[in-house]
């Protein structure tokens, strides 16, 4: 191979391929590596065109300055040091490595033996050697001039208060699109279309929350059976959009057109592990650059410390680990103008191996960083390890998935006994679990549905899982559905089971946007989606987990201008998304913040609280200038509640989940009857 022209020591200060308008400079840490060299390839990436020792080894970081490189330039590493299992290191210089801080991927992996560090189907497994060049079969990172002209684009900055977030998939969104271009679809760009971007403005969310977006790849088991990893949590490039939703410039565009509409954009994250799985895995990236200094280890070194299910554990207690992780996430917020993150098993990121501590030093790292204190910051708050479940244990400055929500409103709708006490408590952002060291409401994100389980659709269609499609015989997913058919698993003609399913899901929605905290819907309930019953739908790159851009059917069209119409309500309604946690203490017109009131207008009592087959339940808040009220009927049987307040209360009913958005017109007095359908909710207003 021809060797490089010039070659300067550069510097170690910033990692990964930096361009300055001269040359590149290459720097990648390795604390154990012997030797790392830089590999230069052609701009098919088919040939290695040089491999450069990186001359400099200061304060565990190799670097290298090249003065002839630019923009374009397609590379890897190679690095040497002792392939040792037993003791942690499983270097292998024949295995080709990504750039942890490589801001674009170039290709895809072709699965094959060469990207194993040890000889497949050898006696000795891991701990045997392959010699292979996996160069072939390997992505290549890509040297990026990162320059953009933002122009005015202006964060929407929404507060806490006032978010509605939407989970949705880049693929899924847009591929069933036939409005957009062929290429377009299931890509950043068609994210950035505007007929993409009207239908989110018109559903009135506020932030769009992404399902990883970071660049992964699917995993060798899945493309054998023909499946992919379409969710895409399994991580190995923290800096790099994911190639199949196309590069950086597309990516940023994106953004800035959801900031001109007024949506922000969080990131589905997953700094916990990465694609490289156990000790069994491949070799692309961090295992063969450093696998002591990137991973957790088992007491045995040969074996990971694995929380996450995945096979490995990423080690933040690793000072250089740790700076990669605030490094890419400062670099999504600063370069990529991003407005929050979301976390993916969270309580691997503030663990010491078995114990978790919140004021571990990820969390610390964050909480003083002046540029992430000032994003979104949404705990997705278990793992798989010991002591896992830490809902309500992140530090200030951090909202959580509250899942408990979820299976508390799935329960009540569902029609389970000795819910109402449960409820009431989640309906007010669950302040049991979130109100210590001054955090708020919004601190609970409060959901019925997300990307793992059923859709909304599926809730009140399937009580089993059948996930038959994923291959796994129906072994995958979870059993803990909190779900019911109402009469028939799956779709039905019967138009009776059809109206209760339609009014059920109707209640659920409600609830959720009508509850205290942040309410999160997912991509297509508001159209009715559904996985068939498929709970796990993580492989499945197909119309099961995409969204319809058809034409929706009549019964449809009308349950998205009711989701529509709920959106628009809250977002008008201070009351509906209160700042404070609420606990029945008298407001600035002396009348308690919230009451809750039995179906005859009185108060709750103890014995009612605790009967078990309370099925309803009055919220009223108070305010200022006027009142909400919420009525809630889980029961068969229609119920009349007697509506509260003097003799000049004049309530306007805004929502009757039974039949859709109410009239404006309709108004009842204090001592009036509203009578509340079974499986429904109406919401009243009082002005004054």
């Amino acid at each position: 191979m021809a060797r490089s022209r010039q070659l300067l020591p550069g510097s170690p200060t910033r990692l990964g391929a930096h361009w300055d308008g001269s040359g590149v400079n290459f720097a990648l840490f390795s604390a154990n590596a012997t030797r790392v060299e830089l590999c230069l390839f052609d701009s098919a990436g088919r040939r290695e065109l040089e491999r450069v020792a990186l001359p400099e080894y200061t304060h565990e970081v190799w670097h290298g300055y090249l003065p002839d490189v630019r923009p374009g330039q397609l590379y890897g590493y190679r690095v040497h040091g002792p392939y040792a299992p037993e003791e942690g290191h499983r270097f292998n210089h024949n295995k080709l490595l990504l750039d942890p801080y490589a801001l674009e991927l170039r290709g895809d992996i072709r699965w094959h033996d060469a990207v194993f560090g040890y000889r497949v189907g050898h006696p000795r497994a891991d701990l045997s050697f392959c010699r292979r060049n996996s160069a072939f079969v390997m992505p290549k990172c890509v040297v990026v001039d990162p320059a953009m002209t933002w122009g005015n684009d202006q964060r929407p900055a929404h507060p806490w208060s006032e978010t509605i977030i939407y989970e949705a998939h880049v693929k899924g969104m847009t591929a069933l699109n036939e409005s957009l271009p062929q290429f377009r679809r299931g890509t950043f760009e068609g994210l950035a279309d505007p007929r993409t971007i009207e239908h989110l403005v018109r559903l009135g969310v506020t932030a769009i929350e992404l399902l990883p977006v970071q660049a992964f790849y699917d995993d060798r088991h899945l493309v054998e059976r023909g499946l992919a990893n379409y969710w895409g949590y399994n991580t190995i490039g923290f800096f790099a959009p994911a190639p199949r939703y196309t590069g950086l410039r597309e990516f940023k565009l994106m953004v800035r057109r959801l900031h001109e509409a007024g949506i922000e954009v969080i990131l589905d994250v997953v700094y916990n592990h990465t694609a490289e799985g156990n000790e069994m895995g491949p070799t692309l990236s961090f295992r063969g650059i450093d696998n002591a200094s990137y991973y957790v280890l088992g007491d045995d070194p040969r074996f990971y410390f694995d929380t996450t299910g995945t096979g490995n554990t990423m080690n933040l207690r690793n000072q250089r680990v740790l700076q990669m992780v605030m490094d890419s996430l400062r670099y999504w917020v600063q370069e990529c103008h991003v407005d929050g993150f979301r976390f993916d098993l969270s309580s691997s990121l503030g663990r010491d191996r078995a114990a978790f501590d919140h004021n571990a030093v990820f969390f610390e790292a964050v909480r003083q960083d002046p540029v992430l204190s000032d994003v979104k910051l949404i705990a997705e708050p278990w793992d798989t390890g010991p002591d896992g479940y830490q809902l309500g244990n992140h530090p200030p400055g951090w909202a959580e998935w509250n899942d408990q929500y979820r299976d508390t409103v799935r329960s009540f709708w569902r029609g389970d006994e000795g819910q109402v006490g449960r409820l009431a408590g989640k309906l007010l952002a669950s302040s049991d679990v979130f109100e210590r060291r001054g955090r708020r409401p919004w601190a609970s994100v409060n959901f019925v549905t997300a990307h793992d389980g059923f859709t909304l659709a599926d809730v009140v269609s399937y009580e089993r899982k059948h996930n038959e499609a994923n291959g796994e015989d129906n072994r995958d997913g979870h059993d803990h559905n909190v779900s019911r058919n109402w009469g028939v698993e799956g779709p039905t003609d019967d138009p009776a089971i059809r109206d209760r399913r339609d009014r059920v899901r109707r209640a659920m929605i409600a609830t959720l946007l009508f509850s205290q905290g942040t309410p999160m819907l997912l991509m297509g309930d508001e159209i009715g989606r559904s996985q068939n019953g498929n709970n796990n739908g993580y492989c499945q790159d197909s119309e099961i987990n995409w969204l319809s851009w058809r034409e929706p059917e009549p019964r449809e069209a009308a349950f998205q201008h009711f989701v529509r119409g709920l959106v628009a309500i809250r977002r008008s309604r201070p009351l509906l998304r209160q700042t404070r946690f609420l606990h029945g203490r008298p407001g600035p017109n002396g009348d308690a913040d919230v009451v809750w009131l039995r179906a005859d207008g009185e108060r709750m009592r103890e014995e009612t609280w605790e009967d078990p087959a309370t099925r309803t339940l009055g919220q009223l808040l108070n305010g200022l200038n006027g009142a909400v009220l919420m009525l809630l009927n889980a029961g068969e049987a229609d119920v009349a509640f007697t509506l509260p307040g003097g003799e000049k209360a004049d309530w306007r009913r805004l929502v009757d989940s039974a039949r859709g958005l109410a009239s404006s017109h309709a108004h009842e007095h204090a001592g009036a009857e509203a009578v509340v359908a079974g499986h429904s909710l109406q919401l009243l207003e009082r002005r004054g």
